[in-house]
C-alpha cells in the first residue's frame, strides 16, 4: 500500500466528558490542529467529528483512529459513562473513511508510553524501571481506565492490553475504608474501583465521609471537592481526596503485582496531574507498597504521573501504524 494514500489522518480521544481530535497531514508530520469539545454538547460522536472537520476546514480523512472510554468488542459501541452509541461501520461509511480503527482509550494511551520523554513524567517513589519488563497503566477521569504493555518476546515489541480493570472489586485497607465502602455498598451493591477512583467516585467518597461524620453533604462537583481539599478549606473534602489517593494506590499496587510491572506503573487520566505536590505527599505510595510479604517487591517499582499533553492522541496515531487492519474492531 502506498503510504501517502493513507493520509490525511484524523485521531481522537473520546472520554465521558471530553472529545479531543487531532490531525496528521502527511507521513512524518507531528500532531496538529488539536481541539477539545464537551461531549455533552453533541448528540452523537459523528456530530462531534463533523464539527471538528468543519471548524478546522479539513477534508474527510483517509484513515482515522479513535480511543474511546469503553470496551470495544464488536461493531456496536455504547459508552458506559456517556450516552453516545454508534456503529463503527456506519460512521466509517458516513465519513467515507478508507480505514476506521476504534480501540479502548487506555489501550491508545498505553501505546503512547514508550514515546514519552522524562520531562513528561513525574516519578513518585520506587527505583529504576527494568528495561523490557511489563508496564502498567491506570488513570482516573470520568471513569477509571486500566491497561498495560506486555513484552511480546523474540524482538516483537510490546503488546497493549485491552481490558476493563477499572471495574474490579475495590477492597479496604483499614477500618475507616471499610466503613466508607459499606456506605457505597448499600448504595450500589457491587463497589468497583471506579465507584471511588474517578471523578464521580470522588463525589461518592465525599458524600460517604459526610454521612459517616454526621454532616450534610453540599452539592459539590469533583472539581470543587478537589479545589476545597487542595486549599484546605473543607475537612470533609480533604478526607475524601485522601481516600481517593489511598484507594488509587491500593488498586495500582494490585495491578503492578498482577502484571509484574517492573517496567513501571504509569498514572494517567485527567485528575491526578492536576493535584501536583498534594498527590506526591498523599498515601498513594504507601498504599501502593502495602502488600504484606510483597512490600519489598513493590518498593522497587517506580510510579510515574503522566504529564504529557494529549498522549492518547499520539497513541491513537501510533495504533494506525502498528495494529493490523481488522484488529481491535477495525472496520
Amino acid at each position: 500500500m502506498d503510504l501517502d494514500s493513507t493520509y490525511p489522518r484524523m485521531v481522537g480521544d473520546i472520554g465521558g466528558t471530553n472529545a479531543r481530535f487531532g490531525w496528521l497531514e502527511r507521513p512524518g508530520d507531528g500532531l496538529r490542529s488539536v481541539r477539545s469539545y464537551l461531549a455533552a454538547d453533541h448528540p452523537t460522536l459523528l456530530d462531534a467529528m463533523r464539527r471538528y472537520l468543519a471548524e478546522e476546514a479539513k477534508p474527510a480523512p483517509r484513515w482515522c483512529a479513535i480511543g474511546i472510554a469503553n470496551p470495544v468488542v464488536g461493531d456496536h459501541v455504547k459508552m458506559t459513562n456517556h450516552h453516545w452509541s454508534f456503529s463503527i461501520s456506519a460512521v466509517q461509511r458516513e465519513l467515507g473513511l478508507a480505514r476506521f480503527l476504534v480501540i479502548n482509550d487506555f489501550t491508545a494511551l498505553a501505546l503512547a508510553l514508550p514515546g514519552l520523554s522524562p520531562q513528561e513524567l513525574q516519578q513518585i517513589g520506587g527505583g529504576e524501571a527494568v528495561p523490557g519488563a511489563p508496564r502498567a497503566l491506570i488513570g482516573p477521569g470520568t471513569g477509571l481506565g486500566v491497561s498495560g504493555l506486555l513484552p511480546a518476546g523474540a524482538g516483537h515489541g510490546l503488546v497493549p492490553l485491552d481490558g476493563e480493570g477499572g471495574h474490579v472489586t475495590l477492597a479496604p485497607a483499614d477500618d475507616f475504608e471499610s466503613e466508607v465502602l459499606g456506605v457505597l455498598r448499600r448504595r450500589y451493591g457491587h463497589v468497583s474501583a471506579e465507584r471511588a477512583v474517578s471523578g464521580p467516585g470522588l463525589v461518592n467518597l465525599y458524600q460517604a465521609v459526610c454521612s459517616l461524620q454526621g454532616a450534610e453533604a453540599a452539592p459539590l462537583s469533583a472539581a470543587a471537592i478537589s479545589e476545597a481539599a487542595l486549599n484546605g478549606r473543607d475537612a470533609h473534602c480533604v478526607t475524601a481526596l485522601e481516600l481517593f489517593c489511598s484507594f488509587l494506590g491500593n488498586v495500582a499496587g494490585n495491578l503492578a503485582l498482577t502484571l509484574g510491572a517492573r517496567g513501571g506503573v504509569f498514572v494517567g487520566g485527567g485528575i491526578v496531574p492536576r493535584l501536583g505536590p498534594w498527590f506526591w505527599r498523599s498515601r498513594f505510595r504507601d498504599r501502593f507498597e502495602d502488600k504484606g510479604r510483597f512490600r519489598d517487591y513493590l518498593r522497587h517499582i517506580p510510579a510515574f504521573v503522566v504529564e504529557a499533553r494529549d498522549p492518547a492522541l499520539s497513541g491513537a496515531a501510533y495504533a494506525l501504524e502498528v495494529l493490523p487492519v481488522r484488529s481491535c474492531a477495525d472496520a
